[in-house]
């Protein structure tokens, strides 16, 4: 059953990024009543914050598709080992790569460990981000401006640099943006303004790449329970989370990937530099 916002008790946790298992309830990440039909049949993803929220739920549901993963992560590894459970026990195989993404030796050396791997890569999904409560833009000081940016943003153009060489016509690259790219939110300056940039950066670089055959599109979720909300939030905000949207709860990662399914499909052969809106209902522009 999903969950309804009284349902989440007030919660935080003191560490950034916050863990999966902590959380109560859990985020729901896979639903049993999906059936894979091959879309994705021995096709092989990278995806960026694997190890949780709507990365892990993609993981599942690419290895029901019949893809391998290789997922990358800062320092969760329970979490990676639980999300590397679920999707061995679908028949798949995958690669935990743990490290900091504001790196780019790293962004490079996690493509290479994938190659290795694998032999190639079809799918690229930049997944992770940070995000951070700021009810004041004199919150917000250069050291967090710069991680922010540098996770969110820098990561992307590091990890689309290094799996270009390895991209071939037919693969995609997939990025998470958010709602709050186009409707803005207050308490979140700089997380909403990363998630703009990620908007452009997915707009632009889709074009150039259309000729090489490899398509570039993106999902912007509204309020997903994920690790995001109680190291964000925290306390008894988190009980209020996703009431503001139409459909008044907050989504499930389970209700977020199915995008990313077809967008890395050829299901969207036809779209290129889009993005989906899984948001509760919420109408935003183009």
């Amino acid at each position: 059953m999903t969950i309804t916002p009284n349902k989440i008790p007030p919660q935080s946790q003191d560490r950034q990024p916050a863990l999966e298992s902590e959380m109560t309830p859990r985020p729901e990440y896979d639903d049993p009543n999906y059936k894979g039909s091959g879309k994705l049949q021995d096709k092989v993803a990278l995806i960026t914050g694997g190890d949780s929220g709507i990365g892990r739920s993609v993981a599942v549901y690419y290895a029901k598709e019949g893809a391998d993963v290789a997922i990358v992560y800062l320092d969760e590894t329970n979490d990676a080992k639980e999300t590397q459970k679920a999707v061995e026990d679908l028949g798949r195989r995958c690669l935990l790569i743990e490290g900091d993404i504001r790196n780019e030796s790293f962004c490079h050396e996690a493509v290479q460990k994938t190659i290795d791997e694998f032999g190639k890569l079809d799918i690229l999904v930049n997944n992770a981000a940070e995000q951070y409560y700021e009810p004041s833009i004199e919150d917000i000081d250069s050291a967090r401006l710069g991680s922010i940016f540098a996770t969110n943003i820098f990561s992307m153009f590091y990890f689309t640099k290094a799996a270009m060489p390895h991209l071939k016509e037919g693969s995609t690259i997939i990025n998470t943006t958010s709602i709050n790219a186009y409707k803005g939110n207050a308490s979140l300056l700089s997380y909403s303004t990363t998630k703009g940039a990620i908007l452009a950066f997915t707009r632009s670089l889709s074009q150039p790449l259309i000729e090489k055959g490899i398509r570039v599109n993106g999902v912007a979720p509204g309020p997903i329970w994920t690790p995001f909300i109680p190291d964000a939030f925290g306390g008894d905000d988190v009980s209020n989370f996703g009431k503001q949207v139409p459909m008044q709860r907050p989504g499930q990662p389970k209700e977020v990937a199915p995008c990313f399914v077809f967008l890395a499909s050829e299901d969207s052969s036809y779209m290129a530099g889009q993005v989906l809106h899984p948001n509760g209902g919420v109408v935003v522009g183009a």
